[in-house]
């Protein structure tokens, strides 16, 4: 590191603004496109990948301040499990169209299938917009066996076992490893899941296959579960400061419009991404402004601090290693 990389270290960390990489999907929308003309479908907001804006640690990656500050910038919990990588992965997903039908492995199963460095993909979403009638798929309909499921993927009749699963803005959907799901178009969302992109495609809507998206059909029935169902907090059921969802690698929960305090003790770093309107973060001795879709990891050492509104609202996810 540089010598100023090093005086980083050797002082208080205050949060860390996060770079987006945007993706362009074939199913991708325009609302995550600054100009409005990509079809934008992943926007990754918080990622070992992502680039540090500013600050002493400018352009540096996540997972490089990850090695460089451990602890310090994980927290206890955090760096437990990191296995040397920032460990969650935050996404704003944009659908204009289906997403293809899908399935994700389990620790277990992606060190066995993809090598023994790669680690599941358990994941949640929130809500943010949905057009009238939006829905997911979200598991399979009750009594399917395997040899129907086989028989399905193979002859292309995939959705006759389907479940369907209506959401509204403000609803979280917890979607264990082993769930085959899909986004239904009209929908703009933040999901939060382990630092793992493994996705294995069921099917893709009678889309050509290429070597871009390719089918996975040995992959996805190898780590199926038949029974998996998700979990869904709707939004009338929220409550702000109470965790939308938690399981072993993230809790997520909500904040605004009005001010939020989050304190002390802190076992792990927040990664916070601004979902509406504009905010500050108000800590001991800093202060950052944050603007709609934008992200920043709140080291752990950084201690409490506030979210204030800039301007007349904000509401901003935070998630964490519980």
């Amino acid at each position: 590191m540089t010598g100023a990389g090093l005086a980083f270290l050797a002082g208080m960390l205050t949060p860390l603004r996060i770079a987006p990489v945007l993706r362009e999907r074939v199913w991708g929308g325009r609302r995550l496109d600054p100009e409005g003309v990509r079809s934008i479908g992943e926007a990754w907001v918080v990622h070992g990948s992502n680039r540090i804006v500013g600050g002493s640690l400018d352009g540096r990656t996540l997972d490089q301040a990850t090695a460089a500050l451990g602890e310090r910038l994980l927290g206890r919990r955090g760096a437990s499990a990191a296995g040397g990588r920032f460990p969650l992965l935050v996404k704003l997903l944009d659908a204009a169209d289906w997403l293809s039908v899908q399935v994700h492995p389990d620790d277990e199963q992606a060190a066995r299938l993809e090598g023994a460095d790669q680690v599941g993909k358990t994941e949640a979403w929130h809500i943010l917009e949905a057009a009238p009638g939006a829905r997911v798929i979200a598991g399979l309909r009750d009594g399917t066996t395997r040899e129907a499921l086989e028989r399905a993927i193979r002859a292309g009749t995939l959705l006759e076992l389907a479940r369907y699963l209506d959401v509204r803005p403000g609803d979280t959907v917890f979607n264990r490893a082993g769930l085959v799901h899909a986004l239904g178009p009209g929908l703009l969302l933040y999901e939060v899941q382990q630092s793992s992109d493994i996705t294995y495609r069921v099917w893709d809507w009678n889309r050509p296959a290429s070597p871009e998206r390719p089918l996975h059909l040995e992959q996805s029935l190898a780590v199926v579960r038949l029974d998996a169902r998700p979990e869904v907090t709707r939004a009338d059921a929220a409550v702000d400061g109470v965790p939308l969802t938690s399981c072993p690698y993230f809790a997520l929960e909500r904040f605004g419009p009005g001010p939020a305090t989050l304190g002390t003790p802190r076992p792990s770093f927040d990664a916070l991404t601004l979902v509406e309107g504009a905010a500050v973060l108000r800590g001991d001795g800093w202060s950052e402004e944050i603007g709609r879709f934008e992200s920043a990891v709140v080291p752990a050492e950084a201690g409490a601090y506030r979210i204030e509104a800039r301007g007349d609202t904000y509401r901003a996810l935070v998630a964490r290693v519980p």
